[in-house]
């Protein structure tokens, strides 16, 4: 029991040791907290796919009270605002190419006609391609409204009728969606570049050497350096927690504790990998490029922004050793699902088989530098 207490005592001086050089150095504090509360409100109010307002261009060729009618649901809307109104098909062109418009909404000559003889009377729409993701929300919402007005003109329902109906998002506001996995996306980045850039600071100081000389095993100072890392990466998923709950109203549906148990995981499998690459490196500059290279294809892999389905099958594979697609995962299910620790089990699996990876791989490396 003595050896054990001893040990621990001087991990708790090491952790102190870390924490202190850390946060008292005000360029370190500015670059923990102020990017955690900037990023949240940035990505809060701007990673929105919704479109509450869509700027169109409008081609009337048919003058007409049903053609006035169809116009005055579009705009009634709320969504539509028409910036042109154009006099021929020469000026569509020009109106999508200065990128004012997203899409341009054409009614024919014969519109009236077609629908008072019984027969479709189509409007064209042409959206601006180079932003696919609005494009084909803008031309949805044209064809919902002209499908009500279809239907209300003929007076009887379509022979299809689609009933669309959205689980955990009925209002399908993407900040639902996102937020929630801000938390661990942050955490990364904080939690990789903290123990990455341990031991290289210590060699960058010159303080790495009085470090060698106290009492401590490799191992012990490995674990001393993993600990203050994934405390600070809590604290600050627990920031960006409250901020989402509090600042944007959106209230978590699973446990709390189920969440950050989640967390700690991912924390640990993401500590192993930063402490790896901080094991190799040879200084800072090192650590920054390394993380780098690192970081970008575990965000684009991890399905924060593109579904894994829609991923070739090759890269679908790689995301099975990124534990950064089972911490989003796992969170999304909790935070808007409800799902609890029954059904996210399974993804912890992957990121403990990380941990177990990197964290051995980590010591190995540390010793080698050493000897």
């Amino acid at each position: 029991m003595t050896s054990l207490s001893t040990t621990f005592y001087k991990l708790l001086c090491v952790i102190r040791k870390e924490l202190l050089v850390t946060l008292k150095d005000p360029k370190i504090r500015f670059i923990l907290l102020l990017p955690v509360i900037v990023q949240g409100m940035l990505f809060g109010y701007t990673a929105s796919f919704n479109l509450d307002r869509v700027p169109y261009a409008l081609l009337d060729q048919s003058h007409s009270s049903y053609s006035a009618d169809f116009i005055a649901r579009l705009e009634g809307s709320g969504i539509f605002q028409r910036v042109f109104t154009l006099s021929s098909t020469a000026q569509i062109a020009p109106a999508i190419d200065s990128g004012d418009v997203i899409a341009v909404v054409t009614v024919n000559q014969d519109f009236a006609n077609q629908i008072t003889a019984g027969t479709a009377a189509p409007v064209q729409v042409i959206t601006d391609g180079r932003n696919p993701t609005t494009s084909g929300i803008a031309a949805g919402y044209i064809s919902s409204i002209a499908s009500a007005y279809s239907t209300e003109l003929r007076g009887t329902p379509p022979a299809v009728e689609v009933v669309n109906r959205t689980w955990y998002n009925p209002n399908l506001i993407t900040r639902w969606m996102f937020l929630p996995s801000l938390i661990p996306m942050l955490a990364l980045t904080q939690v990789m570049m903290l123990a990455g850039l341990s031991v290289a600071r210590e060699r960058e100081q010159g303080t790495f050497d009085q470090l060698l000389v106290t009492p401590l095993q490799p191992y012990e100072i490995l674990i001393a350096k993993a600990i203050p890392p994934m405390i600070i990466g809590t604290i600050q998923a627990t920031l960006v927690l409250l901020l989402t709950i509090f600042w944007f109203g959106i209230t978590p549906v699973g446990s709390i504790g189920t969440l950050y148990l989640t967390i700690f995981i991912f924390l640990l499998s993401s500590v192993g990998v930063g402490l790896s690459v901080s094991a190799i490196s040879d200084s800072m500059q090192q650590v920054m490029v390394y993380c780098f290279v690192i970081l970008l294809p575990m965000l684009l892999l991890s399905g924060l922004s593109t579904p894994i389905q829609n991923m070739p099958e090759v890269l679908q594979y790689a995301t099975y050793i990124n534990p950064m697609r089972f911490a989003v995962e796992s969170v999304r299910r909790i935070y808007l699902e409800g799902a609890g620790l029954n059904l996210i089990a399974i993804n912890y699996i992957p990121m403990l088989i990380v941990a177990s990876i990197t964290l051995p791989l980590a010591a190995t490396l540390f010793r080698k530098k050493l000897s």
